[in-house]
């Protein structure tokens, strides 16, 4: 049924002002979804030698010294977007629940011996003990979807409908933990500075905040007493006004049952918006809520947070150095060449062809606008067929190459060549920044003022059974922050642990005691 409307009829420009937007920013979407967004070209993967550093081994204890220095001083946060639901993660098993696929032995056998190895059993037992009965008993009686219900739904621990950051991922002698406390424990080991206070930013979905809120209350003076540090926690959520127009099949305004337009959050390119807002730290970690690992391997995760934050922080000195001669009254020529052989060979940034030809004064503004920038260092880890983008050198407009951080849907996926290229890659991106957000004078970056503004997607959903088209922001780690100082460093597989589905959880690195871990099977439910 094609329902009428008129965009700008009153009732809609009403709903778009106290949603935080203009008419002209849900025109723009209008006219986004029309032109489409403009395809990524990539030029070469990056390799190691070639787009990405390998620290070698002796030099990394001078990065680490020089990063608990500064974590010292009070510069260091740690930012972990934490939106996400789990509804995701438990798909096999909502699937399983309403179709039953315990119909073979060796899956309900499976079932039944994967179900001891999850951080939550205990809560689990806790709620079936409380009906009388034991879960031992259920499992005997093969009462499986039972107990899936009592996982996902809210007659139980509603695991189906809770961000992950309240799942418990990792199971210890005192008790389990979920994703969030890990990260507060994770925090501990490298951004505490000489008050032994920690500073850590989650982000989270507006209608999941009271909950983490409520639930950090009830934990966090025991992880404080605990690991003798005090946090100083924000929470925020996407703010509204980043959110984007939705239409139907034909670019029109999705019109809802209501008869309201319907404005979707934007994707996670719009947490860049948080990052902007960030009232203390100037140097922030980024990395995802579910990735995580038990106490035994944070040790080594921790390590290799303090090389990258060491790495950007004495490069970012250097670049904080060169802006300073550019700025000044005394640069001659062999000073100049100096500062651009830097951004060469240290930074990969590389300049239009037309530049040797520029004389000295424009070729200065140039090598200044492109060191006025933040800067992020993101670790990269080798391919090892885990899903997600990479590290590629990309063509730019300008006759340029920059190094960015590409999704397979920012290409064009009906060209042979481009497919070829994105075949080669050699790593990917575990999403595992290190950011810094001020300048050389000790201002602020503005961010929104680097973000390639055509990176935008256009994805298919549905609302109710309709289908629509959603319009994504540049992504937080691709086009939101095309136009950083962009930084790639080898770090170890070991660093990359997330959890997607409820069946990575049963991965040995996830099993807290490493002889507990033995033997984990983890067959899906088919």
């Amino acid at each position: 049924m094609r329902i009428p409307y008129q965009l700008l009829s009153a009732d809609y420009i009403r709903q778009i002002r106290e949603h935080g937007l203009t008419e002209a920013q849900v025109l723009a979407q209008m006219q986004q979804f029309k032109s489409g967004g403009a395809p990524i070209r990539l030029n070469r993967p990056c390799t190691v030698g070639d787009g990405i550093l390998s620290i070698p081994a002796g030099e990394k204890e001078a990065f680490v010294k020089r990063h608990e220095r500064e974590a010292a001083r009070g510069r260091l946060m740690k930012f972990v977007p934490a939106s996400g639901a789990a509804s995701r993660m438990f798909k096999e098993w909502f699937r399983c629940l309403e179709e039953d696929c315990f119909d073979t032995e060796a899956v309900a056998h499976s079932f039944a011996g994967d179900i001891r190895k999850f951080a939550f059993y205990e809560d689990l037992n806790r709620l079936v003990s409380g009906r009388d009965q034991s879960l031992q008993q259920w499992l005997e009686q093969g009462r499986y979807r039972d107990i899936l219900a009592l996982i996902l739904t809210a007659e139980g621990l509603n695991y189906g409908y809770l961000p992950k950051a309240l799942l418990k991922f990792h199971a210890y002698p005192d008790g389990s933990r979920t994703a969030l406390e890990e990260h507060l424990v994770e925090a501990a080991l490298y951004v505490k500075d000489h008050r032994r206070i920690c500073r850590v930013h989650f982000t989270v979905s507006e209608e999941h905040r009271h909950d983490v809120e409520k639930y950090l209350s009830g934990i966090i003076k025991r992880y404080e007493r605990q690991h003798d540090v005090h946090f100083d926690i924000d929470v925020s959520i996407q703010s509204a006004d980043t959110d984007t127009i939705a239409v139907d099949m034909e670019n029109r305004p999705f019109i809802d049952e209501a008869g309201k337009l319907v404005l979707r959050p934007g994707g996670h390119g719009a947490l860049l918006s948080n990052l902007n807002q960030l009232s203390e730290g100037d140097i922030v970690f980024v990395k995802n809520i579910d990735n995580v690992v038990p106490d035994h391997l944070k040790p080594p995760a921790a390590l290799h947070k303090k090389v990258l934050g060491g790495y950007l922080i004495t490069l970012q000195e250097q670049i904080f150095h060169c802006l300073r001669r550019l700025a000044g009254d005394f640069l001659n020529d062999s000073d100049l060449d100096q500062i651009v052989s830097f951004c060469r060979e240290k930074l990969c940034i590389v300049f239009p062809p037309s530049f040797a030809a520029l004389p000295p004064a424009s070729k200065r503004d140039m090598v200044f606008s492109k060191l006025n920038r933040p800067v992020r260092v993101c670790g990269m880890v080798k391919n090892e067929g885990e899903p997600g983008g990479g590290p590629f050198w990309v063509d730019e407009e300008d006759g340029t190459q920059s190094l960015q951080i590409i999704e397979e849907h920012q290409f064009d996926p009906h060209s042979r060549a481009q497919r070829a290229v994105w075949s080669l890659a050699t790593h990917f991106n575990p999403v595992d920044l290190v950011c810094g957000i001020r300048d050389y004078r000790d201002r602020k970056h503005d961010l929104q003022q680097f973000v390639n503004q055509r990176a935008f997607s256009i994805v298919k959903k549905s609302e109710k059974g309709r289908e629509l088209r959603a319009l994504e922001l540049p992504g937080f780690w691709n086009g939101a922050m095309a136009s950083w100082i962009t930084v790639f460093v080898e770090v170890p597989l070991e660093t990359f642990n997330p959890v997607k589905t409820v069946y990575d959880l049963l991965r040995p690195v996830h099993q807290a005691d490493p002889v507990f871990s033995s033997g984990v099977s983890g067959q899906t439910l088919s």
